[in-house]
């Protein structure tokens, strides 16, 4: 399994004690987001793996959260953050945005980019290019929520190759051991048996489902009961006095 980037400061004729730190506890700094729908995709990413992963306390899952990597903070470093991404091995807890210096030299171990119309070429390309020779993130993924467009990336070898897709259309995540696909228009996650993660909505629709299905039984039985007790009624049998 590939391990991602720790934080390497690399300077010219500047040591160690003359690099300035920003100050901690650094803000997000991201761009509104161009619709909704690219809104609750990322929101049910987040929120279905942190559901699914609600026993781990190893992880961060966020999204649209800006990513500062560079101590130097030079404006040629200046990068916004993935629509999602998750880091491993780290404390589960909230954060303000993800400063790798104060995280270890942590960086994501999957991306996933939500394409647009402004921002597919950079997504290809720059962004791409960044997470593979900076970032050296070995899971990355791109969706676009209006074509169905789903590919993937695995870094090998320190370059990112494409994950080949499954009959079913689904591809391979190393690092979340999960599969990504699309169902009913949305970016999902599967399971290794190909079983659809549900959210916390679908948890509970299926769960009335299941108590109106219940119900539904206990009302037949109760109504073949009557119906018995009425045939046995009509041919003398009180079965009161059995």
């Amino acid at each position: 399994m590939s391990e991602p980037a720790t934080l390497e400061i690399i300077s010219d004729n500047i040591s160690e004690d003359e690099v300035i730190f920003p100050a901690g506890d650094l803000l997000s700094d991201e761009p509104p987001l161009e619709s909704d729908r690219h809104r609750d995709q990322i929101d049910l990413l987040i929120r279905i793996l942190k559901l699914w992963w609600r026993e781990r306390q190893d992880f961060y899952a966020s999204g649209n959260l800006t990513i500062y990597y560079s101590p130097n903070q030079k404006k040629s470093e200046k990068f916004c953050g993935p629509d999602f991404f998750v880091v491993l091995g780290t404390q589960k807890k909230d954060r303000k945005s993800w400063v790798v210096w104060q995280e270890d030299g942590k960086y994501p171990n999957l991306i996933v980019e939500i394409l647009s119309s402004s921002t597919t070429a950079v997504d290809k390309s720059l962004k791409k290019q960044v997470y593979q020779d900076t970032f050296r993130t070995p899971d990355y993924f791109w969706f676009d929520p209006v074509t169905m467009e789903l590919q993937g990336f695995h870094l090998v070898d320190g370059k990112y190759q494409e994950i080949q897709v499954t009959t079913d259309g689904r591809l391979w995540s190393q690092q979340l051991e999960l599969y990504l696909g699309v169902y009913e228009g949305k970016l999902r996650f599967f399971t290794t048996e190909n079983q659809l993660i549900l959210s916390s909505e679908e948890l509970a629709e299926q769960e009335r489902l299941r108590a109106e299905q219940a119900e539904e039984r206990a009302q037949q039985a109760e109504q073949e009961i009557a119906r018995l007790r009425e045939v046995l009624r009509t041919q003398g049998i009180d079965l009161e006095n059995i």
